[in-house]
């Protein structure tokens, strides 16, 4: 990481058009199918029949699915735990799709990423904020005394579900402080989905932000700079939670990706 911010900025955000347009990137989902919704286990225009067996999923498959697992075609049946690791990793593969084991508060659901998506033909680029210093806001995070707290949130596929919250990142705009709740990840750095003055007009609908881990202090830099685009503004069939009750600002944030441009 060079000291000048803007020249940072810039290699973060190169680095994310070449996520978001890879061959399996979130542009490529064209499908999250929940096995719950389909009893006889097989999903429409997905090969093999697939059952939930309590902490694992049961793929069936004949030669003519041409289904392979860990690069091996796949006649009778195999066990399948949750995918965990990079979408290009996963497991099942079938006709360059890849068939990725979900599992989200129980329940099992298969997705399918297919470099061919109408999405990914269509991408043209993000409509992006050029880097503002002044968006780079000077924070502080307090964790909730209890520590992590689970609320219902609606998700984007209308269903709720549950949302992980540890504390809030607390910030001043034009000298007015402003809080947003957020989530904890594994290596301490802080996740946030919120809503502002511009989102649905300007902007998406809501956005998420990565704050870093906070300084032992708490201290933390609330960089707007970095807010994301969802998963869910690339493809419809991502799950991505709604802002939590308090995480919608009451003033515009002209910061950071705002929408997806396609051709």
């Amino acid at each position: 990481m060079s000291t000048d911010p803007q020249q940072d900025w810039k290699h973060w955000h190169q680095q994310r058009i070449e996520t978001v347009s890879a061959p399996y990137g979130p542009l490529s989902l064209t499908g999250t199918h929940w096995l719950s919704d389909y009893p006889e286990g097989r999903i429409p225009d997905v090969p093999g029949q697939w059952t939930a067996d309590g902490d694992e999923v049961v793929l069936t498959a004949s030669p003519e699915d041409g289904i392979t697992v860990d690069g091996e075609p796949l006649t009778g049946e195999v066990r399948l735990t949750a995918d965990t690791g990079r979408i290009p990793e996963s497991r099942v593969e079938a006709a360059g799709r890849r068939l990725v084991v979900l599992r989200r508060e129980g329940l099992w659901a298969i997705r399918v990423f297919d470099p061919e998506s109408p999405a990914r033909r269509a991408f043209a680029g993000m409509e992006v904020t050029p880097y503002d210093a002044k968006w780079a806001l000077p924070g502080r995070f307090r964790p909730y005394a209890e520590g992590r707290t689970t609320i219902q949130i609606e998700n984007a596929d209308g269903r709720e579900r549950g949302l992980g919250l540890a504390g809030e990142i607390a910030f001043d705009i034009d000298g007015t402080e402003h809080t947003l709740q957020v989530a904890v990840e594994d290596d301490g750095s802080l996740w946030a989905v919120f809503a502002d003055a511009t989102s649905g007009d300007s902007s998406y609908r809501f956005r998420f932000l990565r704050p870093p881990a906070p300084a032992p202090d708490g201290t933390v830099t609330v960089d707007f700079n970095r807010a994301l685009l969802p998963p869910c503004a690339f493809a419809d069939h991502f799950i991505c939670p709604f802002p939590p009750p308090g995480n919608t600002l009451s003033v515009p944030v002209p910061a950071g990706e705002r929408n997806r441009i396609d051709r």
